[in-house]
């Protein structure tokens, strides 16, 4: 991890376009090379950033994803910033395209079908990779231009070296009905598109996990 200095900082993001921000000030920007650099901050003194900031779980998780075969931001550079409140940062390359939320709001029927399905196979091959997504949601999962998905906003996954169990499986299915578009298309409109995808990657343990 490389330090840099409210100097560097700076410099870094002159001219740069902020693309998320909170009542701390920016959170992610688009720099003017076309790459992204995103901050975190240190939620308490006592917080697991402390041990693993979470700029560097972001950079390992990108890493392990495109290991895996997956597609995730390439990671340029994290670093540990001289700042009072923004503690860590990640410098990468953006995947490019449009989340899959905003492109099924502007899809037709059947171009959502063949969206869902899609996503129902790359949820179905990240569990079975054993990666726990847990804040995975339509808005964190991008419909490239070549029609592939990838994955981005990653500090909040975890891998491990065996499928996952049914029981995480469930709790990350639940936290996809928590957002109202997300259950339109997912559980309400498309559930059978869903569970084809899903079906045609998972083991036969999974297969009752929409039951």
């Amino acid at each position: 991890m490389q330090t840099l200095s409210p100097t560097e900082l700076s410099a870094l993001t002159s001219n740069a376009t902020v693309l998320e921000h909170d009542g701390l000030g920016a959170k992610v920007l688009h720099l003017g090379d076309g790459s992204f650099l995103k901050l975190f901050r240190r939620r308490s003194v006592f917080s697991s950033e402390t041990l693993k900031p979470y700029a560097k779980r972001f950079a390992q998780n990108a890493e392990r994803l495109r290991y895996l075969g997956f597609n995730s931001p390439i990671i340029i550079q994290v670093y540990r910033l001289v700042d009072p409140i923004n503690k860590t940062a990640v410098h990468y390359w953006p995947l490019p395209g449009q989340t899959l939320r905003h492109t099924l709001n502007s899809s037709s029927f059947e171009r959502r079908q063949q969206l869902v399905e899609q996503f129902g196979e790359l949820l179905a091959k990240l569990h079975e990779c054993g990666v726990y997504f847990r804040s995975v949601h339509l808005g964190n999962v991008l419909v490239q231009p070549d029609g592939q998905l990838g994955l981005i906003d990653l500090a909040d996954l975890r891998v491990s070296r065996f499928a996952l169990s049914l029981s995480k499986r469930q709790r990350n299915l639940k936290h996809m009905r928590r957002y109202s578009e997300d259950q339109k298309w997912l559980f309400d409109e498309h559930l059978e598109a869903l569970k084809s995808g899903y079906n045609r990657v998972a083991s036969n343990q999974a297969f009752n996990l929409f039951e």
